[in-house]
């Protein structure tokens, strides 16, 4: 390897141990599908991929939240579990280096789901606050569950609340299911045993004629989406083309994406947002409350920490609570958010909660450098 360890490291191990939080070895080569399958677009397309002897896609690990999860299954370790981690990761940048190191925890099966995203993001905030003393740190917080649960107060079909959750977190894509919402697109122009499929919904069929025509054209599913994928994205789109959201319905749902307040007024603005738009959100508001008066009780100030409605991290397997700790010029330190989704889908037999987070070292590491 070509990089050292941090030679802050050991301050970060101290913090593991005071959290009771479980240092674990992760391989560096891991099995690509759970990546390619679960972890997003974006950290797909920088991911190192390779084979094994028996054909299977391998990679370079780009992340730690799914093989500390994997690792966790595939023990059969009991829960609740919290497991800290410092290693190299492996991703494709545009700049800066491909391999660098990030360190942070996994907190799997707290079933106080609320005092485990205070914890996570308490826990990410004192890490910092350790390794870079003096340091103004700026901390955003998202909710991708509150979304969702105006989508379905506005009574958007499934079809959708899917687009339109999966754009959540990117400016861009959000915006361009907005304006497609607002105006449906005609039907595309389509192959015409494509558009026969499609119009059909025949997903199965669809993928396997998508499958072959990759196949013929040298496409690699590895290498994008895959054809399952490419079908259930050709329909959707065909179905979504049929919906036009009213006037009020998508003043309602701009108005929410660009809310931004701090966290100590948050909870009383979506109330009143959920109020002069006729909408019962009773039940995301009050565990969005509940998580802030848990995050109060962490020691963080609530007037501090801003709440931006339209918040989100551009990794798929987050379901709520997200957040990001930055430096005063906007240099993102710290990332994490809630999954629990995530471990079912990678084979867990019972459904098991997680939250976590990771910090950047490598930015770490420069700030301290800036302010020696």
């Amino acid at each position: 390897m070509t990089l050292r360890t941090p030679d802050f490291a050991d301050d970060i191990f101290a913090l593991f141990a005071e959290r009771e939080a479980v240092l674990t070895d992760i391989a560096i080569i891991q099995p690509a599908d759970p990546f390619l399958d679960m972890a997003g677009e974006d950290l797909r397309r920088r991911i190192f991929l390779t084979e094994s002897e028996t054909g299977a896609n391998l990679c370079l690990r780009p992340e730690f939240t799914i093989p500390v999860c994997r690792d966790h299954i595939d023990k059969r370790a009991a829960t609740p579990q919290r497991y800290a981690y410092l290693g190299e990761v492996f991703r494709q940048q545009r700049e800066g280096g491909a391999e660098f190191f990030q360190a942070g925890i996994e907190d799997l099966g707290a079933s106080d789901r609320a005092g485990a995203d205070a914890r996570s993001l308490a826990d990410a905030h004192a890490l910092l606050t350790r390794v870079l003393p003096g340091h103004a740190l700026s901390v955003t917080l998202g909710d991708q569950a509150v979304f969702e649960a105006v989508l379905s107060a506005l009574g958007l079909p499934r079809g959708w609340q899917m687009r339109l959750t999966r754009a959540f977190g990117s400016q861009k894509l959000l915006q361009a299911a907005l304006d497609d919402l607002a105006n449906p697109q005609t039907a595309s122009n389509l192959p015409r045993a494509v558009a026969g499929l499609v119009a059909r919904g025949d997903e199965a069929a669809l993928a396997e004629h998508v499958s072959v025509v990759m196949e013929e054209t040298g496409l690699s599913p590895t290498a994008g989406r895959t054809p399952q994928e490419i079908s259930r994205r050709l329909i959707e789109k065909a179905e979504l083309r049929s919906v036009r959201l009213t006037d009020e319905a998508m003043s309602a749902l701009k108005a929410f994406v660009a809310m931004r307040t701090p966290l100590a007024e948050a909870g009383e603005r979506l109330s009143a947002f959920a109020a002069d738009n006729g909408l019962i959100l009773d039940d995301a508001v009050e565990t969005f409350a509940a998580r802030a008066e848990r995050i109060s009780d962490e020691g963080l100030p609530l007037e501090a920490l801003t709440y931006d409605a339209g918040f989100g991290r551009p990794l798929d397997y987050y379901t709520g609570f997200v957040f990001e700790i930055a430096s005063p010029t906007g240099t993102v330190l710290a990332g994490g958010g809630r999954y629990d989704r995530l471990l079912t889908l990678l084979g867990a037999e019972t459904p098991i909660p997680g939250v976590g987070f990771s910090i950047w070292l490598d930015r770490v590491a420069a700030l301290r450098e800036t302010a020696a």
